[in-house]
């Protein structure tokens, strides 16, 4: 039925299965981009195709930008929803990487609470350290398949495993369950390092958008009972993380509305908004619960180092919640570096020295090599979805 339904979503985009091995997705993609400005607003698109334009927007900035045209036309091909393969196989991982697939963490059978666990064929130096990306998609899309290419390279390397955490979305639970999920994932890759060969003690978090906001909770409230929640065979085993890798997540829920500006794509204090379905109502009227959710109520002096990295002309996650979240942390005595990509949006114009920075800041902090992490500006990319935006 799955199956069917998406089909169904390829035709009404005007496109038939076989078009799909023929048409060149980046002239497609020009072609309807009848402004030139890198990215596809809802008007651009053919009329039969806008009521799916929620579904073409994965990372829900109010856009479509190239590679989200060219994920959809991939899953199309793949003939399955969320990147797969029909009769549920996985895409391929790159050489170099093994791939453990659905290892349930929390004890259940949920799909959700699974994790997948990516190994190096020829591991480097003893112990690996983990890298775990945690995906974004507002807390109500998104699933872990996206986030195995965001850690596979660092895994090809031989010098790290990864992970990519599933979680439970506000379709099935609210806040506290998300970071709760988040929590049993990393006792479980905790519980489980001597099975596979990894360091207990090194465990670094990566998360964009909604994820960051998680991997930006998993560092602030390592010593909040209240989040750790007692889901999976692993109690009692410690979800604390060594570093943080906040890529534009929000960091304070109940500042967002007023600081997205005349340039925000949503209003946050909505009672529709991501963030209200996330604690189960609108933010200024549950304010207990938006600051509960907060990672930045939970700054102490004991959090681990961070690296944030958020584009100024972000539209979806205003730029002043990382700008918020790092100077708490630095008034904490904490770690914390902040990665200003000048022009960039959510997530887009992102320069390749973005990569760098959080390649080189996790060898910094889960093996040791020498490196120094002042606060710094980097220019989108010109010609990005994002470049040409204002603030």
């Amino acid at each position: 039925m799955r199956k069917m339904v998406f089909r169904a979503l390829v035709v009404t985009v005007g496109l038939t299965a076989s078009a799909f091995g023929q048409a060149d997705p980046g002239e497609m993609f020009k072609r309807m981009d009848s402004n030139g400005d890198g990215k596809l607003s809802k008007e651009e698109l053919p009329e039969r195709a806008r009521q799916n334009f929620e579904r073409v927007d994965r990372d829900k900035d109010g856009s479509i930008s190239l590679e989200e045209h060219e994920a959809f036309l991939r899953r199309a091909r793949e003939g399955a929803p969320g990147g797969r393969r029909p009769g549920g196989g996985a895409p391929p991982m790159p050489p170099g990487v093994k791939l453990e697939a659905d290892l349930p963490y929390a004890g259940t059978e949920n799909p959700r609470q699974k994790l997948d666990l990516l190994l190096p064929a020829e591991p480097k130096g003893g112990k690996l350290p983990v890298v775990v990306f945690i995906h974004g998609g507002g807390w109500q899309n998104g699933d872990k398949t996206g986030g195995r290419r965001q850690v596979a390279d660092l895994v090809a390397s031989g010098e790290f495993a990864g992970a990519s955490v599933g979680y439970r979305l506000t379709d099935e639970a609210q806040f506290p369950q998300q970071i709760f999920d988040c929590k049993a994932a990393i006792r479980w890759i905790r519980a489980n390092a001597e099975k596979y060969g990894l360091d207990p003690g090194k465990i670094a978090v990566w998360g964009s958008s909604a994820g960051g906001h998680l991997v930006s909770l998993l560092g602030t409230s390592g010593d909040v009972k209240e989040l750790e929640g007692d889901l999976g065979p692993n109690k009692g085993v410690s979800s604390r993380v060594s570093c943080v890798v906040n890529y534009y997540g929000p960091s304070d829920l109940l500042t967002m509305g007023a600081q997205g500006g005349r340039s925000a794509r949503m209003n946050h204090d909505a009672p529709d908004s991501p963030e209200a379905k996330l604690v189960g109502g609108a933010l200024q009227e549950n304010k207990e619960k938006a600051k509960a959710a907060s990672p930045i109520t939970y700054v102490s002096k004991d959090d681990p180092p961070f690296l944030n990295v958020h584009g100024n002309a972000d539209p979806v996650v205003p730029y002043a919640q990382s700008e918020a979240l790092h100077a708490a942390l630095k008034k904490a005595g904490v770690a914390s570096t902040l990665v200003t990509v000048e022009g960039g949006g959510h997530g887009q114009g992102f320069p390749p020295e973005a990569k760098e920075i959080v390649a080189r800041f996790l060898r910094h902090q889960l093996r040791g090599e020498a490196g120094d992490f002042p606060d710094q500006k980097l220019q989108a990319v010109e010609g990005g979805p994002a470049a040409k935006r204002g603030r």
